[in-house]
C-alpha cells in the first residue's frame, strides 16, 4: 500500500502541471513497451482489451476488466488508472476493488448499455464512486458520454461535468468534443483537471492551449496495432513481407519484456 500511496502521490501531481499525455496499454506486453517510451503514468482501455480478447467493447463483465488492469498496474512500476467503464453494478464496490487490485485511479462512465442516464442517477452513481475511493490511494474521473451517444449538447455536457464534479469527481472528461473550442468551454467551465481524447484532430498543445491538464489515447494505440498488424498480413498474404522485415527485431522486444 506505501508504493501505491506513492504512485498515487505521483499520479495526483501529474494533474497539477502542464498537460501531459497518458497512453492506453491493452495488456502486459504493451504496457512494458510504452514505459520504455517514456510516459509517466498509464491508462487501461476497455476496448482495446476487448479487441485482444476477440469480442466486442463492452463486453468484458468486471472480474475480467480489473484482472486486465491488474496485469498492466503490475507490469511496469508506473501508475495505472482504469478504464472502469459505467461502473458495473455497483460503483462504490468498484472502486474498493479497483483500488485493492494496485491501480490508483479509474473512470466512471454515465452511460449503460449505449443509453446517457438520467442527470440524477448518474450523479449518485458518481457520489457513490466518489465516497468509496474517498482515504484510498484513487483518483476519479467520472465522464460524460453525450457526445459518443448522439447527444451532442454541450451545455447539458457542462452541467453534467460540473454536477459529478460537485458529487466528488476528480478528473473530469466529456469524450467525443467536435472541436477546440468545445473543449476549451468545458475547460474554462468546470473546476476541476480535464481530459481530453488523442483523436488525431487536435495536437496535445492545442489541447494543452484550451485549457487540457491530460491526453488519453483511449483505444487508439490498440487500433494502430491492430491496423499494423492486418496492413502486414495482406502483404504477406500478396506475396511480400517488407512491413515483417521492418518490425521491431525480437531481441529488443525481447529485451523490453525482460525489463529492459
Amino acid at each position: 500500500m506505501a508504493d501505491q500511496k506513492s504512485k498515487h502521490a505521483a499520479f495526483a501531481a501529474l494533474h497539477d502541471g502542464p498537460a501531459f499525455v497518458i497512453p492506453n496499454p491493452w495488456d502486459a506486453g504493451s504496457a512494458k513497451l510504452l514505459a520504455s517510451v517514456g510516459f509517466a503514468a498509464l491508462a487501461t482501455t476497455s476496448a482495446g482489451f476487448a479487441f485482444a480478447a476477440g469480442i466486442p467493447d463492452g463486453t468484458p463483465d468486471l472480474d475480467s476488466t480489473l484482472g486486465n488492469a491488474a496485469e498492466i498496474a503490475g507490469a511496469t512500476a508506473l501508475p495505472v488508472t482504469a478504464d472502469l467503464g459505467d461502473g458495473f453494478a455497483d460503483p462504490a464496490e468498484t472502486v474498493r476493488r479497483a483500488a485493492a487490485v494496485g491501480l490508483v485511479g479509474g473512470s466512471v462512465e454515465d452511460a449503460v448499455g449505449g443509453e446517457v442516464l438520467d442527470v440524477g442517477v448518474a450523479v449518485e452513481r458518481v457520489r457513490a464512486a466518489a465516497g468509496a475511493a474517498r482515504g484510498l490511494p484513487f483518483l476519479l474521473t467520472a465522464r460524460a458520454e453525450n457526445f459518443l451517444f448522439g447527444r451532442p449538447d454541450l451545455d447539458d455536457t457542462i452541467a453534467r461535468l460540473r454536477a459529478y464534479a460537485a458529487a466528488g469527481a476528480h478528473v473530469l472528461y466529456a469524450p467525443g468534443l467536435p472541436d477546440l473550442d468545445a473543449v476549451a468551454a468545458v475547460c474554462a467551465a468546470v473546476g476541476r483537471p480535464v481530459n481530453a481524447l488523442a483523436t488525431g484532430a487536435m495536437s496535445a498543445a492545442e489541447l494543452a492551449g484550451a485549457g487540457v491538464r491530460r491526453i488519453s489515447t483511449g483505444s487508439g494505440l490498440a487500433r494502430v496495432a491492430l491496423t499494423a498488424a492486418a496492413e502486414a498480413a495482406r502483404e504477406a498474404l500478396a506475396g511480400t513481407f517488407t512491413a515483417v522485415g521492418a518490425a521491431m527485431p525480437h531481441r529488443v522486444l525481447n529485451g523490453l519484456m525482460d525489463g529492459g
